[in-house]
């Protein structure tokens, strides 16, 4: 798996918000098949900062309606990365 296939996309809500304060947690989308070791690893390349630890949690689908039709959202994975003490985050990740 390539490292831009481990992670997808920055989370950007209100949770992550207010984790991303502290100055030192990122939350990302990643691929639901990422382990942790890949995750760190494609953090500490892609952005240039060394990785404490990786909290990762399965978010599962929903079921959506439209009328009498259902459907189900695929199930996804998003990752908390907690950097270093000393660390920063990048630039591009604490304006968002």
């Amino acid at each position: 798996m390539k490292l831009t296939d481990v992670i997808r996309r920055p989370l950007v809500t209100e949770k992550t918000s207010i984790i991303r304060e502290d100055g030192r947690t990122i939350a990302f989308e990643v691929a639901i098949r990422a382990t942790k070791v890949q995750v760190r690893q494609a953090v500490e390349r892609l952005l240039g900062a060394k990785v404490a630890h990786v909290r990762t949690a399965i978010a599962h689908g929903k079921e959506k309606r439209q009328g009498r039709f259902v459907g189900r959202r695929s199930d996804w994975k998003k990752a908390y990365v907690t950097l270093r003490e000393g660390e920063k985050l990048p630039e591009f990740i604490e304006g968002a």
